[in-house]
């Protein structure tokens, strides 16, 4: 059994677009194509860039403050959302053009949430290595095979969320936190609710808008109260404090970035040792309700 299929005759079809719709869609071309130019160009670019410097090309400061940036002066109908999901692609690939760039991820959801997570942050071509365990997340960013890995929040008591203790000791390469997911809010349906803290070898860079996460060591006898209370006092304000009960260490963010050689370290009084600057992270953004 045969059968014709019936022929399209293209210059019927385009005659049958009223001219107001052939004029957009041309329009549509036209901006398609510059935009395509300025992608080609801002490669070209970045390419430069990456040939002035040393060391990998991970800049979450920089990134976040070029987001802020471009949502201040966005308009129209297009979702601020969609600019932050469009722009996290464009950084991915163009931060893969100057090097090698594979993300570890400490995984331990069977739905994938934190891998989700780190997909939304650093585009969705970027290699990612999935791990059980936080310890062999942080060891494939201090070997170099991965620029940076996303780990669970801290938390209080479980093993998975105490990862942040090992930065305590400012091995080297020195580990720090320079990024918080999601970077974006409020939450579409479907989207991963899971949130993360990313690592990197890299230091963090400020982006304008920050907070520092701030690692101290207590004497036993040290209350909650009585660390908050030398904290403020040493000029620093605070929005969370996590006490591990595993262990005399505590987990401080303040607002700010604070970098090692802020006098204000070393004015918190009462401490069998300095703290630690963690890391810092830029400040989430939201879309107006």
């Amino acid at each position: 059994m045969s059968s014709t299929l019936p022929t399209m005759n293209l210059t019927d079809s385009q005659d049958a677009v009223p001219p107001a719709l052939a004029a957009l869609r041309a329009e549509l071309d036209r901006i398609d194509d510059a935009i395509h130019a300025l992608l080609c160009e801002r490669a070209e670019v970045v390419g430069a860039v990456g040939g002035t410097k040393a060391g990998a090309a991970l800049r979450p400061g920089r990134e976040a403050a070029i987001l802020r940036r471009l949502i201040a002066g966005h308009r129209g109908a297009l979702p601020a959302s969609a600019l932050v999901r469009i722009w996290r692609e464009l950084f991915a690939a163009t931060t893969s053009l100057q090097g090698n760039f594979l993300v570890a991820v400490c995984e331990t959801d069977p739905s994938n949430a934190t891998i989700a997570c780190a997909r939304e942050h650093f585009g969705a071509l970027t290699p990612l290595h999935a791990h059980r365990s936080w310890a062999q997340s942080i060891a494939e960013v201090s070997s170099g095979r991965a620029a940076a890995a996303v780990l669970p929040l801290p938390d209080q008591d479980s093993a998975l969320g105490g990862w942040w203790t090992a930065l305590l000791a400012k091995d080297e390469p020195r580990i720090h936190i320079v990024g918080r997911l999601p970077f974006w809010s409020p939450r579409p349906d479907g989207a991963t609710r899971a949130e993360a803290l990313v690592v990197s070898a890299v230091a963090p860079d400020p982006s304008g808008e920050d907070r520092s996460l701030i690692g101290i060591e207590l004497s036993q006898d040290f209350a909650r109260s009585r660390l908050m209370d030398a904290v403020a006092a040493a000029g620093f304000v605070a929005s969370d404090l996590l006490v591990r009960r595993d262990a005399s260490v505590a987990l401080i963010d303040v607002a700010g970035f604070v970098s090692d050689g802020d006098p204000r370290l070393a004015a918190i009084a009462g401490l069998p040792r300095p703290p630690v600057v963690l890391g810092v992270y830029a400040c989430p953004v939201s879309e107006p309700q």
